[in-house]
């Protein structure tokens, strides 16, 4: 669980900073560009395999390991106080089944149409490839949509709140001094990666980018 959560860190790392190239200010020109170098690359289309296989191990490591916590514990408690835990730190389960379903949702809407189907708008200045940016102001201007998507992105939020910190703890990391870092910096990477993810939507919606 400890590994495959940092390889999904690490894409976020990535895939928040491409993303935030719509902010640019240029009809999606930059965000177009390396949307297709990140789509046209044998290595990146490499490490997409790796992530798919990484998202895979991610869900079923996770509910394998709730369904242990669950039968360790037997019956469960008449009241639960959850003294010495966080609420999302107890139902880790249920906002990954939450991003699970966020996950499924953002693949038809973008994945899909770029990687299988090829039902996408050509960028003119883009030698004829893709005009991915388009596609994500079409999709953001259903308000239904981009509330789905800032509900995933709130999911996301508190999954990292405990995640973060659990991963390195799962390799040793029970310093102190080390793990208050790691836990402050978990607490900044769980608020700054999904408010990133969350204005995107917004923003086209409310036409801040168009």
């Amino acid at each position: 669980m400890g590994l495959t959560g940092l390889s999904l860190i690490a894409f976020l790392v990535v895939h928040v900073g491409l993303n935030a190239t719509i902010w640019a200010d240029d009809k999606g020109e930059m965000f177009n560009r390396a949307a297709h170098w990140m789509g046209g690359t044998i290595v990146t289309r490499i490490l997409e395999v790796g992530l798919f296989i990484g998202i895979l191990l991610h869900i079923i490591q996770g509910y394998m390991l709730t369904a242990y916590n669950n039968s360790r514990r037997g019956t469960g408690y008449r009241v639960n106080k959850g003294y010495g835990s966080k609420w999302y730190s107890r139902t880790m389960g249920l906002l990954g089944t939450l991003i699970l379903l966020f996950l499924i949702m953002h693949i038809a809407h973008f994945w899909v149409p770029s990687r299988i189907t090829h039902d996408l708008p050509i960028a003119a200045y883009n030698n004829g490839h893709h005009d991915l940016y388009r596609r994500m102001v079409d999709v953001f201007q259903e308000p239904v949509v981009v509330v789905l998507y800032v509900l995933g992105c709130i999911s996301l939020a508190y999954h990292l709140a405990h995640g973060f910190k659990a991963s390195f703890r799962t390799f040793g990391v029970s310093n102190s001094r080390y793990y208050s870092m790691i836990k402050a910096s978990g607490y900044a990477f769980a608020i700054i990666v999904p408010l990133a993810f969350a204005m995107m939507p917004v923003s086209m919606y409310l036409g801040w980018i168009d």
